[in-house]
């Protein structure tokens, strides 16, 4: 990978060496600096003049480094580096913060997506590639740049897989705005399990951050209803739809996400008799793995990220 180079920010160092490793090759160097005020900076130390570079970085909050501190990182490091002559500059960012505000509820809400894609733009980010946004239609529409969506959903399958261990199956969206995702999910695992599987939905209303609505469509009774959508936060829509599940006859209740964001009040999940099992990628670090109780199973999604480097470049 002479003609390129892979950098990693900040808490993402671990995943992009992970990524790094697949394509046979170590991050590039760069330095990374707090100040007493709370600013910060970041720069490469090697020159990328010519060059294209790949910058991983996650944008989901945490302790010491919150969503905006991380994107306003992101976007200085783009900067940076198209200031000193990169050809191209792709973002890879395992989850993508602000993603969920997409489209306006109320009156006069911001469409936040739009916002953040237009501050890519603004600091010549040539390419920007994401693993499973809330919307993928909206992602496309925020961004005027070239944008890439990848799907943890084939790991994910084969994770479930293993877990059904040969009892029938239901795949189930825990809200209408899920459907297309959970049916591209049953796709992959009918093709793994080599028989056509039924699917169900969940109605779901959420107003001042309450969660309302307990009409399931579809059959679940007798099978293990696998539960998809994209993130975990509090916990509460997929708590909701594995209690209607089983209260509708699912023998057991498998939940397959892609981001395990668990914020105050997942630690219900952990408990929940209602759920067998929660699948989840390593897009977030690990959180609340105290509270885990053997319930949760981590897949790694790094040989995505390698995978879509190699197409990208032309390695594949």
């Amino acid at each position: 990978m002479l003609e390129r180079f892979l950098f990693a920010l900040g808490s993402s160092r671990g995943f992009g060496e992970a990524v790094a490793a697949q394509l046979g090759t170590t991050l590039a160097p760069l330095e990374e600096r707090e100040f007493e005020d709370g600013e910060h900076k970041a720069r490469p130390l090697v020159d990328p003049m010519g060059r294209d570079a790949y910058v991983i970085h996650d944008l989901y909050g945490e302790p010491g480094a919150s969503a905006n501190d991380k994107l306003c990182r992101l976007l200085f490091f783009v900067g940076a580096l198209k200031d000193a002559g990169a050809t191209r500059v792709t973002v890879m960012a395992p989850y993508l913060a602000y993603a969920r505000k997409d489209r306006r509820t109320k009156p006069h809400d911001p469409v936040t997506s739009r916002y953040v894609a237009q501050l890519f733009e603004a600091v010549g980010t040539d390419r920007l590639l994401a693993l499973e946004v809330h919307n993928p239609a909206a992602f496309d529409n925020a961004f005027r740049l070239p944008t890439v969506h990848l799907e943890a959903r084939e790991v994910l399958a084969a994770a479930a897989q293993a877990r059904l261990a040969g009892r029938p199956a239901v795949v189930v969206s825990p809200d209408p705005g899920g459907a297309k995702r959970a049916d591209r999910f049953r796709e992959s695992l009918e093709q793994r399990l080599g028989q056509a599987l039924p699917t169900a939905f969940m109605e779901k209303r959420r107003s001042e951050g309450v969660v309302t609505g307990d009409l399931l469509t579809g059959d679940v009774a007798g099978r293990v209803a696998v539960i998809v959508d994209d993130l975990i936060s509090s916990g509460t829509t997929l708590l909701r739809a594995a209690a209607t599940c089983r209260a509708q006859g699912a023998c057991a209740v498998l939940a397959v996400v892609t981001h395990g964001l668990f914020a105050t009040g997942a630690e219900a999940l952990f408990q929940a008799e209602e759920l067998e099992r929660v699948i989840i990628t390593n897009s977030v670090a690990p959180r609340m793995s105290e509270h885990w109780n053997d319930k949760v199973e981590v897949v790694a999604v790094e040989g995505l990220f390698a995978g879509a480097i190699r197409r990208l470049a032309g390695m594949a």
